[in-house]
């Protein structure tokens, strides 16, 4: 009989359900909330409201594209945190409801942990997924860590950010030039158009494999308002070159801990996860070195890089072979490490 797991995301502003049979994806749908751009940055209390409508309709649409009845499912994995509570609440709820009524164990789901785990959403069973032990960078909105990965369930931070996470710093330099939000596609778009060298910004000096970015935020926003008091023209007149050489030292400062890890553990494998995984420059760099330290790279498919259910569906998979299933008293939480 197939293993058949039903995912649920809704740790910020996407809903989302995937549906998990025997290891392999067979249906993965997102809602995304647009009512967030007008406001800079994500709403929680309008997020949750959001989720409250579309869960039911993606949840629909997952078991439909899976051909698949309720009564077919083995268990549900949920996000139970980090993230907005209010929109964990929705999702939490939601599968313990469902759970419920189906008479199925429900699984809870640490949203890093589905990150790093993204790599082994297989659509063919030859699909090619890392082998243990391997280096996982995992870059977001909200997290930047270099995390050891010895199996599905065991990993270990090695080196994570000590104030900002990378994915804040591409969003909050973004605005502050005006970019729509969120500002990383927008900067990745302008900074194939500009000059990476045209600008230096402050890069942090922080022992070990952990990183800063609230330096280099601050040194964005001097150089900003020191160059448009001379000049009211200068973001426009500037923003290619301002977002090419933002990113080229955003990545510089993630490609130099991550290069002393891969020496430091003398893995054979580097994978990245999270949202700014998608960023043009930031999977060229991880590449490049990879290729330099003759190490293989996992790059991921961009539609698995941004928060969605089939990474939470996959994660489940493995905890339900591991018999972890989770009590209906546990509440969702805002902030964990891996």
């Amino acid at each position: 009989m197939s293993i058949n797991i039903l995912g649920i995301e809704s740790s910020c502003d996407d809903t989302s359900a995937a549906i998990i049979s025997d290891g392999l994806l067979l249906s993965n749908v997102i809602a995304s909330q647009s009512v967030h751009e007008e406001y800079g940055g994500v709403v929680p209390e309008l997020a949750s409201r959001a989720h409250q409508q579309n869960i039911v309709p993606v949840v629909d649409a997952a078991l439909r594209r899976a051909s698949l009845r309720p009564s077919d499912l083995s268990a549900i994995a949920f996000t139970r945190g980090p993230g907005l509570l209010g929109s964990l609440l929705v999702g939490t709820s939601f599968a313990k409801g469902m759970s419920l009524g189906l008479r199925i164990p429900i699984i809870d789901v640490n949203h890093l942990h589905a990150h790093v785990l993204s790599h082994f959403i297989r659509n063919n069973p030859d699909d090619r997924v890392p082998q243990f032990p391997y280096l996982c960078l995992l870059v977001s909105g909200g997290n930047s860590q270099i995390i050891l990965v010895r199996s599905h369930s065991d990993m270990e931070i090695l080196g994570q950010t000590i104030d900002d996470a990378a994915g804040e710093a591409f969003d909050k330099c973004a605005k502050v030039m005006g970019l729509p939000y969120p500002g990383g596609p927008h900067i990745d778009r302008l900074a194939a158009q500009g000059d990476p060298l045209r600008f230096r910004f402050a890069r942090p000096h922080i022992a070990g494999l952990d990183y800063s970015f609230s330096g280099l935020k601050t040194s964005f926003l001097y150089t900003l308002r020191d160059a448009l008091a001379a000049d009211p023209g200068f973001i426009e007149a500037n923003k290619a070159d301002l977002s090419a050489s933002l990113q080229h030292t955003i990545i510089e400062i993630l490609i130099d801990k991550l290069r002393k890890a891969i020496r430091q553990t003398r893995v054979a494998t580097v994978a990245i996860g999270g949202g700014v995984s998608a960023n043009s420059g930031v999977r060229e760099a991880v590449a490049q070195l990879c290729r330099e330290e003759g190490v293989e790279a996992f790059i991921p498919q961009r539609a698995f890089t941004t928060d969605n259910a089939a990474m939470v569906a996959i994660a489940g998979h493995f905890k339900y072979l591991d018999k972890d299933f989770c009590s209906y008293s546990e509440a969702p939480f805002a902030r964990v490490t891996v």
